[in-house]
């Protein structure tokens, strides 16, 4: 470089050094110029932008499903598509109820030997697909899988495309027509295995985030080993739901089926439901007589509810759950009120109440082991008549005397 030679605008590093035998220094130049570092920088931006495309890629291949690998076709470790089995491979035995949306058979599995049940689906009168009541009650089983839920096998199909049946286990009670045919009520013991059972299954689905929307004796199933199976998932009726509804609110969560395991626990207790009304005015009107009127205090948002101003609140009175539960213990009524308690957001969860203190005290829950056992209206089952008790000897008679001659 020639002294007073130009130096260009970017900044330039010069050391001399002086080779080994030699007198003459050696320029060594380190160049910091902006271009030599936008250079580097795009060529990091290349380098990490073709090691994400890559890693895009990778993940793009694993999310494929088929994949061609030298002219074969693989899969990925998903299950195979099956089609679903014919409704011929079960032979009907009797049929159980019909509803609203199906019919129920009892079945036997001619392979197995198992006895099922068969639901058939309502599909004639549809006119915008396959009903989302079913979609909702075929996933809802399939995602909760509990020892108290019913458990769903499989779904056949007929020959036709309104021919769809649910297969489910049998089970040889529902609550309701069990409860009308007792002669006893059930016991103390019994009544709190029941309600933990049930408690159990709300839980589990609650966990799931699924609301069962429609609880009540009818859709729950017992067998004769004292076992509760909650059933009926694609329901949802709104006549005896919660508080909340009936007044008109519009979104609800999982305390809606808290109030229905609280009616159900009233029931097992009572022999007969808690609310027996004939249309949702009616029964408004019986919950105020038994829980009290609402207060601001108890439900913060009891008087911004869409159809409180277009009723007749009764006068203030105290709730009568004591009058109605005679036979509760103090534990028990203070369960019942934290399961029909106005407010949701106070309403007891099924975890909580699974701890309460009602479940620990005597009588402890019985085994369902313990339980008796009912003849099956569903299995065509009827009730044996009690054994005629042998009637008492009669007295002998006196041999009749004769007079020889």
């Amino acid at each position: 470089m020639r002294l007073g030679a130009t130096l260009p605008s970017t900044t330039t590093k010069v050391n001399m050094d002086i080779e080994p035998g030699s007198s003459i220094p050696r320029k060594r130049v380190n160049s910091t110029s902006t271009a030599d570092a936008e250079e580097r920088q795009a060529k990091r931006l290349r380098v990490t932008g073709e090691s994400n495309s890559k890693e895009r890629s990778n993940a793009t291949k694993q999310q494929k499903g088929p994949e061609i690998t030298k002219g074969i076709l693989t899969r990925a470790a998903h299950p195979p598509i099956q089609t679903s089995r014919s409704v011929y491979t079960y032979e009907r035995l009797n049929q159980i109820e019909e509803g609203s949306y199906g019919v129920v058979f009892r079945a036997k599995d001619k392979q197995t030997g198992d006895i099922v049940a068969l639901k058939r689906l309502k599909l004639d009168e549809e006119k915008y697909g396959f009903p989302i009541t079913a979609l909702r009650e075929i996933h809802s089983l399939m995602q909760c899988r509990h020892e108290n839920v019913v458990r769903i096998r499989e779904v056949v199909v007929g020959d036709t495309l309104t021919q769809v049946f649910i297969v489910m286990d049998f089970i040889e009670h529902d609550l309701k027509t069990l409860l009308s045919l007792m002669p006893n009520p059930f016991l103390q013991s019994e009544i709190k295995t029941l309600t933990l059972q049930l408690l159990r299954a709300v839980a589990h689905c609650h966990s799931h985030w699924i609301l069962h929307r429609d609880l009540k004796t009818s859709n729950l199933l017992m067998n004769n080993r004292g076992i509760i199976k909650v059933a009926d998932f694609g329901l949802a009726r709104r006549f005896g739901d919660p508080v909340e509804i009936l007044l008109g609110v519009e979104t609800y969560s999982t305390p809606i089926d808290i109030w229905s395991v609280g009616c159900i626990f009233g029931e097992l207790i009572l022999h007969e439901p808690v609310f027996q009304a004939k249309n949702e005015l009616e029964m408004i009107g019986m919950i105020f007589r038994l829980l009290g009127p609402p207060t601001v205090e108890e439900w913060p948002e009891y008087e911004s509810l869409p159809l409180v101003k277009t009723l007749n609140m009764p006068a203030p009175h105290a709730p009568t759950l004591r009058q109605k539960f005679s036979y509760l213990t103090s534990s028990g009524l203070n369960l019942m009120a934290s399961l029909l308690a106005y407010d949701p957001e106070r309403r007891i969860s099924a975890e909580e109440a699974l701890k309460h203190l009602y479940f620990q005290e005597s009588p402890l829950p019985k085994h369902p082991d313990l339980f008796p056992s009912f003849p099956s209206l569903a299995a065509g089952e009827k009730r044996r008549k009690p054994f005629a008790s042998p009637s008492a000897p009669e007295r002998a008679k006196a041999k009749e005397e004769y007079d020889y001659v």
